[in-house]
């Protein structure tokens, strides 16, 4: 009997080049040592909580999200837990906050960081929560600023499973974005197409869902363009599968069968 899926949410973090080259995604690579794809690129993510259901579910944590085209079902509707964990998972992986506060997006500055930080090395040991801080600095969670972008199942073939929701959100300008040094060893602002490039190469290692997303940030030339395109198209369930080829284990899509990816 296959794994159930556990829920899980990422985030795709963009920002528009200084140069006028098109969109950057920050990254990060998880350490050599990690239960999970090791050792890879990633976009930062992971499993939803009890507390990130609890956030979504608690008056005035979280800011109302409208729903779009990308969600009509309501998979990533407050109450699923999703966006919780992807703001939370991304405070944790990235140091960036989506936040309000006091009506505007938190800027965090030399005078907060510090307190910031704690909080992070405490969502990190499993001692503070997102209620708990939101309600302490006064912060709204931007649900709202979460872009629903893409869905992604775990082969049934394969040990840890995850449902994974994939957001893209735009990075505040007031705050830094770098890697923990706990779950990751490296962050990174790269262009999609120069990821692709480097993993052409076997320079940059990641998986088959993060070459998707990849591969469809290519198609835009600005964050607004990316962000604005989830709100007219609707977001598919992909459900990748395992087959042997030439004695290997290979991933593919069921829909393009002929695109073949190794574990």
């Amino acid at each position: 009997m296959s794994a159930r899926p556990r829920l899980a949410s990422t985030v795709l973090l963009l920002r528009d080049s200084e140069a006028g080259q098109g969109i950057e995604v920050f990254m990060v690579r998880r350490v050599v040592q990690s239960e999970f794809l090791p050792d890879i690129y990633v976009f930062p993510g992971g499993s939803v909580s009890a507390d990130d259901y609890l956030a979504e579910e608690t008056a005035g944590i979280c800011t109302p999200v409208a729903p779009t085209a990308a969600d009509p079902e309501g998979r990533t509707a407050l109450g699923r837990g999703t966006r919780a964990a992807a703001i939370r998972e991304m405070f944790e992986e990235a140091n960036v906050l989506l936040a309000y506060q006091d009506g505007t997006m938190l800027a965090i500055n030399e005078e907060t960081e510090p307190r910031f930080a704690g909080y992070r090395r405490a969502f990190n040991e499993r001692k503070a929560s997102l209620i708990e801080m939101a309600q302490a600095e006064r912060l709204t969670l931007a649900t709202d600023r979460l872009a629903y972008f893409a869905h992604w199942i775990t082969p049934e073939a394969l040990p840890k499973r995850y449902d994974t929701h994939f957001f893209l959100a735009l990075a505040p300008t007031e705050q830094e974005a770098i890697y923990d040094r706990l779950e990751t060893s490296e962050g990174i602002w790269i262009h999609p197409i120069e990821a692709l490039e480097r993993l052409s190469r076997k320079e940059f290692p990641t998986g088959f869902p993060t070459f998707h997303q990849l591969r469809d940030l290519t198609a835009f030339s600005s964050v607004q363009e990316a962000i604005a395109a989830t709100t007219t198209r609707y977001v598919p369930t992909h459900r990748p599968a395992i087959k042997v080829q030439d004695g290997k284990p290979v991933a593919y899509l069921p829909e393009t069968p002929e695109e073949v990816w190794r574990p």
